[in-house]
């Protein structure tokens, strides 16, 4: 390292560290020392001929000095601040010039037309074969927003980076092509893929969105599901109800069919043929009653396309489908969730005639549950009066029967 390169790392780092903006996170001392290392790096590779070490070691510590006087035409201040100094070292005029036109072939657009050119467009973008890419690149994004220069999505970002790669930018000397360009291949591997996983990502989020905005809301959810429960529970009860009556009169039944039916075929036992006919008269009712309450009534089972069309047919019945065919139900249930109304009107539906059917299951049961006590009371009352009126003269028509 020569004289005035020891200087000019001293002042520039110096300048760097005291005057850039603090939101300045790209171009700052980090990447300017990155520069410098990467421009030896090629030097001293021995690949590349006729590039003055001075100059490039020397432009490359003052190409974006420019940066502590703002961010329009900072290549231009950049030359400023080095003419600025190195004329007060007395630095040679000719080779100051050369020291310029390498800072300014560092502009974006600019194509290097020296090797000294080559070799500093290839350092300032050497980050983009290292691993550390990832970390800069970032670094330069928050500098854009920071400096209210342009804000970029995640997505726009990775597309910027992709374009750079694929259309802009090329590497110009060997060591940079057979250095730099296989991780600088690899990093864009790296953005194609996280673009395309970063687009499915967005794809998923969308249609969940968008699912989510077409579903019921929670509250509606929970209504249907609450009150749908509620109505599965009341019917269960009344299955219930309706079975212990069955089980109790066929009970009943069986004891009296057994039991005092074949005592009725003796004289003396006539005046129990009545209450006994009022007590299997009620038994036999409550039976008939409580296996209406719980017989099942099912429907045709068949709809037609016409009536999904017009929204006329409950799809969530099965009733209405048990002899369609596998893809007639499937085009119909299709047809269903894809109109949210259509759904609500069908869960409406359910709810209402689920209602219907507990009504007539409950009204039935409070009629079989009158018709039971009336007939025990009525059946009780009846034997009692046949006992206490014709049970005694039967017995003793039976007994003076006897004795003659």
């Amino acid at each position: 390292m020569s004289q005035i390169t020891e200087k000019a790392e001293k002042y520039v780092s110096r300048l760097l560290a005291t005057e850039l903006d603090p939101n300045i996170h790209y171009h700052n001392l980090r990447h300017t020392q990155r520069v410098v290392k990467s421009t030896k790096e090629i030097l001293e590779s021995g690949t590349v001929n006729g590039a003055d070490p001075e100059l490039l070691e020397l432009a490359a510590w003052f190409h974006d000095t420019g940066y502590t006087k703002g961010t329009e035409e900072h290549e231009e201040k950049s030359c400023e601040i080095a003419e600025e100094f190195l004329s007060k070292e007395g630095y040679d005029p000719e080779k100051l010039k050369k020291i310029k036109e390498i800072i300014r072939s560092t502009e974006r657009y600019a194509e290097p037309k020296t090797i000294e050119q080559e070799i500093i467009r290839d350092a300032d973008a050497s980050h983009f074969g290292q691993k550390s890419y990832w970390e800069t690149t970032e670094f330069l994004r928050e500098e854009l927003e920071l400096l209210g220069i342009k804000t970029y999505s995640q997505a726009e970002w990775l597309n910027v980076n992709i374009n750079m790669f694929r259309s802009e930018h090329r590497f110009y000397t060997d060591y940079a092509k057979e250095h730099w360009e296989p991780g600088k291949e690899k990093n864009l591997n790296r953005l194609v893929k996280q673009k395309r996983a970063d687009k499915a990502m967005a794809k998923k989020e969308k249609l969940k969105a968008k699912y989510k905005n077409e579903s019921p809301d929670r509250g509606i959810q929970t209504l249907y599901r609450v009150t749908l429960k509620n109505h599965l529970t009341l019917s269960d009860i009344a299955d219930t109800k309706a079975n212990i009556l069955l089980s109790v009169n066929a009970i009943v039944l069986s004891v009296v069919l057994s039991n005092l039916i074949p005592k009725l075929d003796n004289p003396s036992n006539f005046y129990l043929v009545v209450p006994s006919i009022i007590f299997i008269l009620f038994t036999t009712v409550s039976m008939i009653l409580a296996v209406i309450a719980t017989r099942p009534n099912v429907t045709s089972g068949q709809f037609t396309k016409e009536d999904v069309k017009q929204k006329k047919v409950n799809l969530l019945f099965f009733g209405n489908f048990h002899k369609m065919k596998l893809d007639e139900y499937e085009w119909a249930i299709d047809e269903l969730i894809k109109d949210k109304e259509y759904v609500y009107k069908s869960l409406t539906k359910d709810l209402y005639f689920l209602g219907l059917v507990l009504n007539r299951k409950y009204n039935i049961l409070r009629l079989t549950y009158t018709i039971f006590i009336i007939g025990i009371v009525i059946s009780i009352l009846a034997f009692v009066i046949a006992f206490w009126f014709f049970g005694g003269q039967s017995r003793m028509e039976e007994v003076a029967m006897l004795g003659f």
